[in-house]
């Protein structure tokens, strides 16, 4: 009996959750545990595997159906290799049609069944895709999987744009089978069903002949290719060219369609997710599409007011300090800050004001301040104490 696991658990959803809850929830817990963002972190690993594992049953309509109906999902079916609890050893249905169990006039069938409500070859149909005296020729093809990507980047390409050439690995059709797993020579009998092309499985006290997984009810296998060792899929690194467009930020996700892993069974590829990460600047902050700087100015520059050169990400800019200036304060330079391409728009710029000190080298800069102490004998802190 294969192991139980709850994979409904495992990416925190319901149920009852539809299929974009749960490609967004596979998304943030990829991204969260994704080896490349938690390098030597072998439990954040295998988080991810567990992940990837789950949202490949849940994402599939037919293997979460079975998954919900009996709490399992085996490529080969029901559980097999024996008898379950409580169950006759010796009883078996190879062979038997059930098509008419479920007619109640059907005659011995309905008398010996009793089962009511639907037929055993609907329910096969359902999750093996097989009617009755058909078998089934081809594994299912599977759209390959998503695969995430975080890129470091700096300030100024994150605001100016670039374009970046990142070397992935992802699994692309290999190209000695072209994607079909088979190598050259004779084929071999199957090993599972000893070339019957059928095995037998167990569901309760019931047994099921069923066409066999591995040689899909032809007897024969041919030889595995050497290179994806019957896969149909390889291990390769690809080149691909990115485009970051200016204004990224950290969190910004970009698409690249086709480049995550390869399908099986000529099915598309998967998607390339890249998670972009701008490393800070020392003297300019971002603020959503704003750009906040602080500027030292002088006492003197602060007190009788001032046009000073600020650095923006545009290059130098003239601001206009009034008199009377406080520490601390903003001001604001329109459209000098991050370009925003949905918008089609840019931030501003915000220059805070830090009033420095002077330094005082020598009696007459001493003799000078304390005179402008007499000229303006107000208490900065008489308010506070009001408001104490």
């Amino acid at each position: 009996m294969p192991s139980t696991k709850d994979y409904y658990q495992t990416l925190g959803v319901k149920r009852d959750a539809s299929s974009d809850d749960i490609r967004k929830a596979y998304r943030r817990l990829a991204r969260k545990y994704h080896p490349d963002l938690n390098p030597g972190d072998k439990a954040a690993e295998e988080r991810f595997k567990q992940v990837q594992e789950s949202y490949d049953i849940l994402s599939d309509t037919k293997k979460r159906k079975m998954f919900d109906q009996y709490g399992f999902y085996s490529e080969n079916g029901f559980p097999g290799g024996g008898p379950q609890p409580g169950g006759n050893a010796g009883f078996g249905f190879g062979g038997f049609d059930f098509s008419d169990a479920a007619n109640p006039g059907a005659g011995a069938g309905a008398a010996a069944g009793g089962f009511g409500g639907g037929s055993f070859s609907d329910l096969f149909s359902q999750f093996f895709g097989n009617k009755r005296g058909e078998q089934q020729q081809h594994a299912p093809a599977e759209k390959g999987t998503d695969l995430e990507y975080s890129l470091h980047i700096d300030f100024w390409q994150a605001i100016k744009g670039t374009q970046v050439r990142l070397n992935i690995s992802r699994l692309d059709q290999c190209g000695a089978c072209h994607g079909s797993g088979q190598g050259g020579g004779a084929s071999v009998t199957c090993p599972q069903c000893q070339g019957t092309g059928n095995v037998n499985q167990m569901a309760g006290a019931m047994r099921f002949s069923l066409t066999c997984p591995q040689c899909h009810g032809t007897g024969r296998l041919k030889n595995a290719c050497p290179v994806c060792h019957g896969e149909g899929r390889s291990q390769t690194t690809e080149a691909v060219e990115v485009r970051i467009p200016p204004g990224a930020a950290t969190g910004s996700r970009l698409r690249v369609g086709g480049k995550g892993n390869s399908g099986t069974m000529g099915a598309p590829a998967g998607d390339l997710y890249i998670t972009v990460r701008v490393e800070p600047h020392p003297v300019f902050t971002r603020e959503g599409d704003d750009v906040a700087i602080v500027v030292p100015v002088t006492v003197t520059e602060a007190g009788l007011g001032a046009k000073i050169e600020v650095p923006t990400v545009d290059g130098r800019a003239i601001l206009k300090i009034p008199q009377g200036t406080q520490n601390g304060q903003k001001f604001r330079l329109r459209e000098k800050g991050v370009y925003n391409s949905r918008k089609n728009s840019r931030g501003d710029q915000i220059v805070e004001i830090a009033i420095q000190a002077p330094d005082v080298r020598d009696e007459r800069m001493r003799e000078l301040l304390k005179e402008l102490s007499r000229l303006d004998p107000r208490d900065p802190r008489a308010d506070l104490w009001s408001k104490v």
